[in-house]
């Protein structure tokens, strides 16, 4: 098995300190450094604790030699595409501090700005922060096995009001969703 910590960590942007510090409990920068140069063994319980640290699931951490993971080679910067020092995993933005996963919607044909094959990336909210969620995509469950997706428009008590992309679309009013989740990422094959 491959360690994969310095991957996830460079891609957050945080130091060994950040992730010494945010681990419980704390640990050292050098520590940090041991175990994601291998020099010492990554247990089950440091894979626990580092992932928590890093906002990812513990399996992100560790990939096996085989592995067809895709590959970070360049960053596009203002000046065009420059070349990583050494190429690394991509790795799904996850965030465990959220409280819920990834959900996702398959785009099967054009719809306002989506297009067909793009994939949308939402998480799930709590009712009591659909304030923050106004004027963003979300989808919504409604009765009967059913969905609603698109502008969160309006909430006034239990009621959301969402606007469906695409021209001369209705609203959407649905009373007391269980849960409503937000978009996050566009994922659009080109």
């Amino acid at each position: 098995m491959i360690n994969r910590i310095r991957d996830v960590r460079t891609q957050k942007g945080l130091t060994l300190a950040e992730v010494a510090e945010s681990c419980s409990p704390p640990t050292t920068a050098q520590t940090i450094g041991r175990l994601e140069t291998g020099m010492r063994n990554l247990s089950l319980a440091w894979m626990n604790r580092i992932a928590a640290a890093l906002g990812v699931e513990p399996e992100t951490l560790v990939r096996s030699d085989h592995d067809d993971t895709p590959r970070m080679v360049a960053t596009l910067t203002d000046s065009g595409a420059q070349a990583l020092s050494a190429p690394m995993d991509a790795v799904l933005p996850t965030d465990l501090d959220a409280g819920a996963p990834l959900l996702a919607v398959h785009v099967e044909a054009t719809c306002g700005e989506y297009r067909s094959g793009d994939q949308i990336w939402l998480r799930q909210i709590a009712m009591e922060d659909t304030a923050k969620a106004i004027n963003r995509d979300v989808l919504v469950p409604r009765p009967g096995g059913r969905f609603a997706f698109g502008r969160l428009i309006d909430r006034q008590g239990t009621l959301v009001g969402i606007l469906p992309p695409g021209m001369g679309q209705r609203q959407i009013v649905i009373d007391n969703p269980p849960w409503i989740a937000v978009a996050q990422m566009l994922v659009r094959p080109l």
